[in-house]
């Protein structure tokens, strides 16, 4: 940059009420840089915009601005902390070419991981045990691969995917719908602290501005436009998930889908991602193979392998299957008596080989790639 005091003016021009990205867009493109839009005639700004955003946009910067600009400055002495406006030439290229790039991004953590090759992973914050393992399981791989896996930080899917990409060497970015200095949810504040030590923590939002429903629809722009492609893991038919992976088609990102059982909400809509082209992956590698990437190195197991299972130590696991069945289905199948069952299964459990699910339904478990 030029100044690195530059943000102040892109932040002022931000903060003016009724001034969003759209309407700043479009004073840049008509005047240049927010400098100089501030140094407007009154009767040409109102050319461009309402008299009374024009009145805002002339009048000197009040107590509340001078406040969140004290705030950013002293955010921005801390070691890892950054700030890119549209004009930065650190400002990652692949969110410069979707339709509605961000003004500002406010960055902690490693500032190259924005311009790195990436997947994003995204999916139910409801999850499944199944649902989790393939997010972790699915990103560790991407990431020992070299693909940087971007996501929002949410429970579920989301923190599962960061989880495991933190395993691998490429690494992690969460974009957030909060200001860059507050972890929401807050269980997962720990994890927040890793991606921000080892990777990347994105938001487009100022800081100190808290956590606002509509603000996360918004952030999914940003996730997909980091990134290659996207891969949704789990998502009921109506779901935010399902906004990623539309605004990454619109976008001209690949998309990908994990198929599920055709009886679990959560596979719904993926199952109509695939409907409408979205392509079914069952492999790491799968990916790999769709964005033309080097395959993973020989340390990992190959993602082209069929999927590992868990130790088969129980008849039981083969009569369950790989849908959810009830209690009293596997009574009938098994033979076996409640409390024979009931031992059986808590034993399944607690070696990780099943999930216990709402309804008395039993959900097998096994490894993603």
């Amino acid at each position: 940059m030029s100044d690195e005091l530059d943000w102040i003016d892109w932040l002022r021009l931000l903060q003016i009420p009724g001034v969003g990205n759209e309407t700043a867009r479009k004073l840049l493109s008509a005047f240049g840089l927010p400098s100089q839009v501030f140094q407007t005639d009154l009767s040409v700004l109102q050319t461009q915009v309402p008299a009374r955003i024009a009145h805002l946009i002339l009048q000197a910067p009040d107590d509340t601005l001078k406040a969140q600009i004290a705030l950013t400055q002293e955010w921005l002495q801390q070691a890892g902390n950054y700030v890119l406006t549209l004009a930065d030439a650190r400002y990652p290229r692949n969110l410069l070419m979707i339709p509605d790039p961000p003004l500002m991004l406010y960055v902690k953590g490693h500032l190259d991981l924005l311009t790195a090759s990436s997947v994003a992973v995204v999916g139910s914050r409801n999850a499944t045990a199944q649902g989790v393992q393939n997010a972790e399981h699915f990103a560790e791989n991407l990431s020992r691969a070299g693909l940087t896996i971007s996501s929002g930080l949410a429970a579920g899917i989301d923190a599962a995917a960061h989880q495991g990409a933190l395993r691998g060497v490429a690494s992690t970015i969460a974009v957030i719908g909060t200001g860059a200095d507050i972890v929401y949810p807050a269980r997962n504040r720990t994890l927040a602290h890793q991606i921000a030590e080892q990777g990347c923590i994105v938001s487009e939002y100022a800081l100190a501005t808290p956590a606002i429903a509509s603000n996360f629809p918004r952030r999914n722009r940003i996730i997909s436009g980091l990134a290659q492609a996207v891969l949704v893991v789990e998502a009921a038919a109506q779901s935010g998930s399902l906004i990623t992976a539309r605004m990454a088609a619109e976008q001209g990102r690949d998309v990908f889908a994990i198929p599920g059982s055709i009886h679990s909400p959560l596979a719904k809509g993926c199952h109509q991602l695939i409907k409408q082209g979205a392509k079914l992956v069952e492999t790491a590698q799968d990916i790999l193979d769709e964005i033309q990437l080097p395959k993973m190195t020989k340390s990992v197991p190959s993602a082209t392998s069929d999927p590992v299972e868990m130790p088969v130590e129980h008849e039981l696991l083969s009569i369950i299957g790989y849908d959810p069945v009830h209690m009293d289905v596997l009574m009938a199948r098994s033979e076996l008596s409640i409390h024979e069952l009931s031992g059986q299964l808590l034993t399944l459990e607690l070696q990780g080989s099943i999930e216990m699910l709402a309804g008395g339904l039993i959900q097998r478990l096994h490894t993603a790639p």
